[in-house]
């Protein structure tokens, strides 16, 4: 197959090289920009309250950078409820950003959270998803890209995107369900995220800007959600962006955008839509966490094409081959935990990790006298195929365990269903694709529901056969 591969020029990546086999290394832009939407109800209260109690952008680090102890909020705040038309509304409160996020106990389950978004993107045309490090241009410290070239999303879909418990996915093979992911999982990485994103739709092409900050809503004592957001339509006749909103609207969420975001002018802000090209979305997340080493989480520098979990990379050359192995390493590298992340990939679509193209690895490829066992969970819920087999390094490797995914994305990797210690296991995996179980809402779990016990009790079964019968006769 060939990877000859196209990008716009005003994307801002340029392409160098791709072949089978080698290294695809693609230049990117560090001055990326962010892209991301907010909701509608943006007062000149909130505007007003963040220019009073805000403090200068050289300041807005937070002061706790560790993930597990920034949730303490100033408890005196309470959210407030409220009343229209007889009708009572409830503010969720700031501190739920952060609370909400502890779902992710993974750095790396958040990540590929906010790439199922992208991927879910496949069907409106994305071809690539770009994740990689660029830099704030106020302080100079490391943030994370993810951008791709999907559909994008038009203003009222950014406002329901970033509503919480909406989801708008249609599709039944969509990754996404909740309408959660965004949040949390931006909200875990790091503490603010800025998004970009244009759409073509109707023939109307519009590009908007949204920021979801817990440094803004904690600096300023918010007492509830506030998610600044401006939305442009490209004026054919005039050939000008112009602002969808009254002048007051745009002053307002302008105002805690250049505050609180990486950038301190409207054109700076604005030129950093140019990089997604006609369609796509860019989400850049900032103040990225530490963890209790008092470094930041996501480790850039141990290797260049790579993102790791830092403090996870073993530097000694007197490592076990179980060490190296795919599942220990996708641990701590986000490189190995992309090549197995999704069960199938269309030629076209590309992951660029650090600049490299991730190289897409079905574990049922590494088996030995694989076998095809069928599983009938349910009367209505169909059939579903399991391989099982040993690795080909077994019985060097203490490997063992299933991977399950759930439309197509991974949920459980290497899960072990039967203990290693009676030495019935080792070598022995799986790969199984259960779409008739739920996974939980982090994605790095499935309920533990009546059908997921029984596919437990039937896959320590299926292992159990399969050892017996290949291990102790071949």
């Amino acid at each position: 197959m060939s990877w000859a591969y196209h990008v716009i020029e005003n994307l801002g990546v340029r392409v160098v090289k791709l072949e089978p086999g080698h290294v695809r290394r693609f230049l990117l832009e560090k001055d990326f920009g962010f892209s991301l939407r907010s909701h509608e109800e943006q007062t000149s209260h909130e505007a007003e309250k963040s220019r009073t109690k805000s403090v200068s952008a050289q300041e807005v680090a937070l002061n706790c950078r560790h993930f597990w102890k920034a949730g303490n909020y100033d408890d005196s705040i309470k959210s407030k409820p409220t009343c229209q038309n007889g009708i009572g509304y409830l503010h969720i409160h700031p501190k739920f950003l952060h609370s909400n996020a502890t779902s992710h106990k993974w750095v790396f389950g958040a990540v590929a959270e906010l790439l199922d978004n992208s991927v879910d993107e496949i069907q409106n045309g994305a071809t690539f998803v770009i994740v990689d490090k660029t830099s704030n241009p106020r302080d100079g410290a490391p943030a994370l890209l993810i951008q791709d070239d999907g559909g994008g999303m038009d203003p009222e879909a950014m406002r329901r995107c970033i509503s919480f418990g909406f989801s708008d996915k249609k599709s039944q093979n969509a990754i996404g369900k909740y309408g959660n992911g965004f949040k949390t999982s931006s909200m875990r990485l790091g503490a603010d995220a800025i998004v970009f994103s244009r759409c073509r739709r109707n023939r109307r092409l519009t590009q908007s800007v949204g920021l979801l900050s817990y440094t803004f809503l904690m600096r300023t004592g918010q007492d509830k959600i506030v998610v600044p957001m401006v939305d442009y339509q490209f004026d054919r006749h005039s050939g000008t962006w112009k602002a969808l909103h009254d002048e007051q609207y745009l002053k307002n969420n302008l105002s805690i955008l250049l505050q609180w975001s990486p950038f301190s002018t409207e054109a700076e802000l604005l030129k950093q839509c140019d990089y997604i090209g006609t369609h796509g979305t860019k989400v850049i997340v900032y103040n990225l966490w530490y963890g209790d080493e008092g470094k930041m989480e996501l480790d850039f520098d141990s290797d260049p094409e790579d993102i790791c979990i830092f403090g996870s990379v073993k530097n000694t050359s007197r490592t076990e081959a179980s060490d190296q192995h795919l599942a220990n390493r996708l641990r701590y590298s986000l490189r190995a935990y992309l090549s197995i992340l999704y069960l199938r990939v269309p030629e076209n679509f590309n992951i660029l990790l650090c600049g490299r193209v991730v190289e897409f690895h079905n574990i049922a490829n590494d088996l030995k006298h694989p076998e095809f066992k069928v599983y009938r969970p349910h009367h209505n819920e169909g059939e579903v195929l399991t391989t099982i087999g040993f690795l080909k390094e077994a019985p060097a490797v203490n490997i063992h365990g299933f991977n399950v995914y759930h439309k197509n994305r991974l949920i459980l990797p290497f899960w072990h269903v039967i203990s290693y210690t009676k030495n019935s296991s080792r070598g022995v995996v799986g790969v199984l694709e259960a779409n008739f179980i739920e996974p939980t809402h982090n994605k790095q779990d499935f309920e533990k529901t009546p059908l997921f016990q029984k596919l437990e009790a039937r896959l320590k079964t299926m292992t159990l056969e399969y050892w017996l019968v290949i291990y102790l006769f071949e």
